[in-house]
């Protein structure tokens, strides 16, 4: 069976990094822009991250640039935003598609795992949020309107 683990994505240095180095840990992977309306959402991506990372809780963050170009920068115009606008700790990588003949795998493999509203399968806007438990499976999936502070019901039973 396919686990998130199983995957490997560059980060915002170009490196390629194995998802398994997070084998055994909650995962909250979303997928980011900084010029988007729910941008300011990294403010509570960034608190949950801090206040659960003891707990093992891994934020994965993945600029996209397929929702009205909101993420039209470079890798270190990305982390040079994050970095001085959100003070973003958590896991950032390279830039990906999530949706289309392109899509990174393993967004293809996330929206297989837990389709949006109505059933589709796309993800319809930055800031999409995909729960994976310590195993590796896809719990929840959220609403880019879906506030990381309304997540935190369910993170509180995959991070037991």
């Amino acid at each position: 069976m396919t686990t998130a683990y199983d995957f490997t994505a560059s980060d915002l240095d170009g490196n390629e990094q194995a998802l398994a180095a997070y084998r055994g840990k909650p995962l909250l992977i979303v997928n980011v822009a900084s010029q988007c309306g729910f941008t300011p959402q990294y403010t509570g991506l960034e608190a949950m991250y801090r206040k659960h990372k003891a707990a093992g809780l891994e934020v994965l963050g993945f600029p996209c640039d397929q929702f009205g170009h909101q993420e039209p920068g470079d890798a270190e115009a990305i982390k040079s935003f994050c970095s001085l606008t959100y003070d973003v700790t958590f896991p950032m990588f390279a830039k990906v598609e999530v949706n289309g003949a392109h899509a990174h795998p393993l967004w293809k493999w996330l929206k297989e795992q837990k389709s949006g509203f109505l059933g589709l399968d796309g993800i319809k806007w930055n800031f999409t949020k995909f729960l994976v438990g310590r195993d590796g499976l896809v719990v929840k999936r959220y609403a880019p309107t879906d506030t990381p502070e309304k997540i935190e019901g369910d993170l509180a039973a995959v991070l037991r």
